[in-house]
């Protein structure tokens, strides 16, 4: 039987991606453990989807006048503590600086709502309703991407999916349709690299 993978989960927000994961974990369908959920916001909804399972939930506030590589070498230690074998960056709304990322290389993926390429940061989902509005697209989408380094969103991708946006949407709407392809892509990327890891661990 094959070690589950170990999974350590950054979020900042509501942590509908995390739940994704942890249900996945539940019924076996992803061969991998959440070993330990960390947000630098106390009021993250998904620290308490962490704890409601169990699963040791982290805040790692920035503190006054910290600088960024001070926190991250702090929250490399953090989450080398879980020893993971992967860390998810699901809604965790800083970038990571080379201290910490140089601890986990290859290691670190991230998920973001737009296409390879397209809408890097925040507000990404309206932003392409605006352009959708424009007559400048017709579709959004989905990636997954490794994090090597401190740019933002634009890591080698390990996996997209195509979002349509339609003329009846609203930010809402199609906050939600996005949502729902972040849930099964995360899951899915999350499951083809344990598989290659295993794969290449066994020489199968």
């Amino acid at each position: 039987m094959n070690t589950p993978a170990r999974l350590v989960v950054l979020v900042s927000g509501s942590g509908t991606n995390l739940q994704a994961i942890l249900n996945a974990c539940q019924d076996g369908s992803l061969a991998a453990s959440v070993e330990g959920v960390i947000s630098n916001l106390a009021e993250a909804y998904a620290l308490e989807r962490a704890r409601t399972v169990g699963v040791p939930a982290v805040v790692l506030p920035l503190a006054k006048g910290q600088k960024r590589t001070e926190y991250d070498q702090k929250l490399a230690e953090l989450v080398a503590g879980f020893q993971p074998d992967w860390v998810v960056l699901a809604g965790w709304m800083r970038i990571l600086t080379n201290p910490f990322l140089e601890c986990f290389p290859n290691r670190v993926i991230n998920l973001h709502p737009a296409l390879p390429g397209k809408y890097p940061g925040t507000h990404s989902i309206a932003r392409a309703l605006q352009d959708f509005q424009a007559g400048l697209i017709t579709e959004t989408g989905v990636m997954v991407h490794l994090v090597p380094d401190e740019g933002v969103d634009n890591g080698p991708v390990l996996d997209w999916r195509a979002v349509p946006i339609l003329p009846t949407d609203t930010l809402e709407t199609l906050e939600e349709r996005v949502h729902t392809v972040e849930h099964e892509l995360l899951v899915s990327t999350l499951k083809n690299l344990i598989l290659k890891k295993h794969i290449l661990n066994t020489g199968g």
